[in-house]
């Protein structure tokens, strides 16, 4: 400000030119008019009260013209409404402003609605905002954190893994706990899910549990087979994150914290004897997490869901998920395979072939070549076997005691048949 200072004293004190002025301050003449009518719109002369200080100097050449800080000369959108609107599919920015133009005309143009929106999504968040669409995704992942559970008998206490689902778009949470991270418990936690949604999502984006994905990639990851069917079943795909980016499930993450702090901080008082009531006392802490307004929004998720999420999820399968689990097994001479110490009986034309055996809690079957076949369950105790006539190639003989035995004759043809 010593050189405005010494604009003024030239001016106002000598009388030089602007010409002269600005040779003397070495500034165009056009920058010393520019400050000269400043100086004369703010009432500042020569010489300046010694209480005026440069700051007050300042602000009074270069006093705003624009409105207040925190006001706007046109009407102002519900932006958060409008970032709500945004989850919708097929909803854009133009759509809005066309919408706010019609209610609004003498509103702000496209360009400026569009900035002051984009303004509005940096407070939000200041990183790269992710764009979720209704009934597109939901995040899936293990809290870190652990529910103890005691024993009623023995008072042991055994840890509860956490698992935590969030929906993309409306930020709708489940979650529940079992006693591990392992598959059946991993895929459980999923069906639950679907059944607390009431519906399924597009994608489900999990971490990089061994579990549900054997190997990590981002082109071209393994999907362990379980999952895959389970997948296969509910007719959603399975997009895992990549390894090492976490900001990938940004949504689950945040909603693990948000879930750790709010439901295990409401529960760690709470002594649990088993996996249904630590569940039952979850769910009535979720119902409230899910009803309690988001602060930046201004509704809760379960609004918001009703809102925009529920009509875009598809509908779950008449028929119930059947558990199963996949393994290699070889058929032996005996034309019998082994799974869990089991021997079950398979056609004689696979024997030495390696056969996929799929296992549920109902039946169990092996396919080879793309046909599946069940398998002979005639086992009764580890170790046993039992030969079918519909899969045994030499005559079968049925003993006193019930028990089914290829005849010795047909054993010896068996033998001759296999070294030939």
């Amino acid at each position: 400000m010593r050189r405005v200072r010494e604009l003024l004293r030239l001016h106002y004190g000598v009388g030089a030119s602007a010409r002269a002025i600005a040779r003397e301050l070495g500034v165009s003449r056009s920058t010393v008019k520019e400050y000269l009518a400043r100086a004369a719109a703010a009432g500042l002369a020569w010489p300046l009260p010694a209480e005026l200080t440069d700051a007050v100097v300042e602000e009074r050449l270069f006093a705003a013209g624009s409105p207040k800080a925190g006001s706007r000369r046109r009407v102002e959108p519900d932006w958060a409404a409008l970032a709500r609107e945004m989850k919708r599919p097929g909803v854009n920015l133009t759509v809005l402003w066309e919408e706010y133009s019609a209610a609004h005309p003498g509103g702000y143009g496209y360009s400026r609605f569009c900035e002051l929106y984009r303004e509005f999504e940096r407070r939000l968040s200041p990183t790269m905002r992710q764009h979720h669409v209704a009934g597109d995704k939901v995040f899936v992942d293990y809290s870190g954190k652990t529910v103890p559970i005691v024993d009623r008998v023995t008072g042991e206490i055994r840890p509860a893994q956490l698992f935590v689902a969030v929906l993309g778009a409306s930020n709708h949470t489940f979650a529940e706990v079992s006693w591990t991270q392992a598959l059946p418990d991993w895929i459980g936690a999923h069906v639950h899910m679907f059944a607390f949604f009431q519906g399924r999502p597009r994608l489900v984006v999990p971490d990089n549990l061994k579990s549900g994905i054997h190997k990590p990639s981002f082109y071209d990851p393994e999907v362990n087979r379980t999952y895959a069917r389970m997948a296969a079943h509910y007719e959603i795909g399975i997009l895992p994150a990549r390894p090492r980016k976490p900001r990938d499930k940004a949504k689950v993450e945040a909603g693990v914290r948000f879930a750790q702090s709010y439901i295990l901080g409401r529960l760690r008082h709470l002594t649990f004897f088993s996996l249904a009531e630590c569940n039952a006392a979850i769910r009535e802490v979720l119902m409230r997490m899910n009803e309690r307004p988001m602060r930046r929004l201004g509704i809760s998720r379960c609004q918001l869901f009703e809102a925009i999420e529920r009509p875009q999820l598809h509908r779950l399968p008449a028929t119930e998920y059947v558990y199963a689990e996949w393994q290699l097994a070889r058929v032996g001479l005996d034309y019998h395979v082994e799974v869990e110490s089991f021997f079950y009986s398979v056609p004689h034309a696979l024997i030495r072939q390696q056969v996929d055996v799929c296992i549920t809690a109902r039946r169990s079957r092996c396919s080879i070549a793309a046909s599946a076949l069940p398998l002979m369950s005639g086992a009764m105790a580890a170790g046993a076997m039992a030969p079918t006539p519909s899969t045994c190639p030499v005559p079968i003989a049925v003993t006193p005691n019930g028990r089914r035995n290829a005849s010795s004759a047909g054993g010896r043809r068996l033998a001759r048949a296999l070294r030939g």
